[in-house]
């Protein structure tokens, strides 16, 4: 019909004045209004809603707390790391007993296994978390070892890590030895469960805490401290095995605030 062409012509005009754009939106806006485009006009596909566009502004994660997660790009060495030790936790959990007691056995850095395969001690006994407890150290290694690997970059990270690892080891178990060889202690004080990563992750906190200054590294030494007994009080105090892991814990923690904090104090950042 002419007439109602004209009218729509009329009521719809292109896009060429603040007054036809108005009238455009107010048809847009309209529920039971249809919209006529003018030709050629281009029009933008609506974006995608993200996963985060569908959850409530209040509940979304801060972005400053997701970059604080170990992940493959930042943190290669503290996310591969958490990865292994997740594996070795579902196999003590799911596999064989029969199995996995003689790998804990083998990997174990008592003073039996340290005397005959001391090597292969110290390194595979880095790997498994004894209770199977992955969680509570992956907070952890979030807290100790992530920020750690930030600043000075993954290859010194397995450095330091590693090396309070085997200097905790070697500073309590060779005493362990000696007295068992002079008949101090029992034959069977050599033989029990010695497996897990807190040496490492203790001598990169020490470190960490080498790096504050003023009163955050007294509150920070104070922290570093209370943890290594509160983990002792906790466990079983009058056993040798405890007594054993709480000399560790201290030399570990000692080795990085002592040792390792002195000599990286200095180094700068690793650029991002």
């Amino acid at each position: 019909m002419p007439g109602a062409t004209s009218l729509l012509e009329q009521n719809v005009s292109p896009a060429t004045s603040p007054a036809a754009g108005t009238q455009v939106a107010d048809v847009l806006a309209s529920p039971t209004a249809t919209a006529v485009l003018p030709e050629n006009t281009l029009v933008q596909p609506a974006p995608r809603p993200t996963f985060l566009a569908a959850i409530p502004a209040n509940w979304r994660p801060n972005r400053a707390w997701l970059s604080l997660i170990p992940s493959p790009r930042s943190t290669p060495f503290t996310f591969g790391y958490l990865v292994l030790l997740l594996g070795t936790s579902l196999l003590i959990r799911f596999g064989s007993s029969k199995l996995t007691d003689k790998l804990l056995a083998a990997s174990s850095t008592d003073a039996h296994n340290m005397a005959r395969h001391p090597f292969t001690a110290l390194l595979t006994s880095a790997f498994w978390i004894a209770d199977g407890g992955w969680l509570p150290y992956a907070v952890i290694f979030a807290i100790a070892v992530a920020p750690f690997e930030r600043r000075f970059g993954g290859l010194r990270t397995a450095l330091v890590f590693f090396s309070g690892h085997v200097f905790a080891t070697i500073a309590t178990e060779l005493p362990v030895m000696a007295l068992i060889h002079t008949d101090v202690l029992p034959h069977s004080a050599g033989r029990w469960l010695d497996i897990g990563v807190s040496y490492g992750f203790l001598t990169t906190a020490g470190v960490l805490v080498a790096m504050l200054r003023g009163r955050s590294r007294i509150v920070g030494i104070a922290a570093l401290e209370l943890f290594v007994i509160g983990v002792y009080v906790t466990d079983d105090p009058a056993t040798l095995a405890s007594v054993v892991t709480v000399l560790g814990h201290a030399c570990a923690a000692h080795f990085g605030l002592l040792v390792w904090g002195p000599r990286l104090r200095s180094v700068p950042r690793i650029a991002r």
